[in-house]
């Protein structure tokens, strides 16, 4: 259905790109130049008590201009997709209507395409059926469990690991709740609404022409974490006494790794290691991603003149 409303929709700015190309310095600069307030596009962000590993904009960053949707939850709970894009509907109007320029800014691409395209109907969590996955995969381990899920969705067994536990219980959970598979649900037409026709997201994408530049800066940023006290970080978290290592906020990229080297189960230099390794992986799936989206404007990240014409970009697309 399309909107009845008269008015062209408002153009936003939502600067996406993958981990360490540069995105807070951009929106920083922007915010130098204009009344913005940012919207962050990140599910790791979203949990309070975690700042080291996620690289959270200080408090001096979040000082040059208001941010949202950054600890907003507690590492136990969960943040889904449809809660991101509620929320984030509700604040671009929000802002709009405070005369200023709303500007979306991460790299939880899930996310953006839920805001953007719309949400597939999936059935929510269940946490019985959840336990009882967790029990089998205990006693019989998440790779019987993947090859279960390979008869009953192929499509999505076919790109999931053997270990992949996250995703194989969601995929499992979906088909014992809906009889259908998951790969079917995600192919049918997304549910879509008036909520978001009165706004344009225009996606910029901060993308490498040298990913070995990129990679650089992953292994470079890591080890600063490293050095932050990362792993304290992760100590603390531990010692709550209610998170375990299967949480979303637990198995977020870098937090699976410290907590595996905190159990005894890989050494400093391995968890090290490990951990960068993760992060160019998240990386190479941010860019495959990006890529899809043919709309999107490109902006070399590894251009040193690119951070200084970001904001002349943002005007004129908005």
């Amino acid at each position: 259905m399309t909107s009845r409303t008269s008015r062209p929709p408002v153009r936003i700015p939502c600067l996406l790109g993958p981990t360490a190309s540069g995105k807070t310095a951009a929106a920083l600069a922007l915010a130098a130049r204009h009344p913005v307030e940012i919207i962050g596009v990140d599910s790791a962000l979203v949990y309070r008590e975690m700042d080291i590993g996620t690289a959270k904009p200080t408090a001096e960053e979040r000082a040059v201009a208001p941010h949202y949707l950054i600890d907003i939850i507690d590492p136990t709970a969960a943040y889904s997709a449809e809660e991101f894009r509620t929320d984030t509907l509700r604040l671009v109007g929000e802002i709009s209507a405070r005369g200023k320029l709303p500007l979306l800014v991460g790299g939880t691409m899930l996310y953006y395409k839920a805001l953007t395209q719309g949400l597939s109907d999936l059935p929510g969590a269940d946490p019985d059926i959840r336990a009882q996955l967790d029990a089998e995969a205990a006693r019989d381990g998440w790779p019987a469990l993947h090859a279960r899920l390979t008869t009953v969705d192929p499509i999505t067994a076919a790109r999931l690991a053997p270990n992949d536990s996250q995703r194989i219980q969601r995929a499992l959970e979906i088909f014992m709740l809906s009889g259908q598979a998951m790969s079917a649900l995600l192919a049918a037409p997304a549910r879509v609404d008036e909520a978001a026709a009165q706004w344009q997201f225009v996606p910029i994408a901060l993308e490498p022409s040298d990913r070995s530049v990129l990679h650089a800066r992953i292994e470079k940023r890591f080890d600063a974490m490293l050095a932050g006290g990362f792993v304290d970080e992760v100590k603390t978290l531990r010692a709550r006494g209610d998170l375990t290592p299967d949480m979303p906020s637990m198995r977020c990229v870098g937090y699976r790794q410290v907590w595996k080297y905190l159990d005894g189960a890989v050494d400093y230099d391995t968890m090290r290691d490990k951990g960068v390794f993760a992060t160019r992986q998240l990386c190479k799936r941010q860019l495959t991603w990006l890529r899809s989206m043919t709309e999107r404007v490109v902006v070399d990240c590894c251009d040193p003149e690119a951070l200084a014409r970001m904001p002349d970009l943002i005007e004129e697309l908005v």
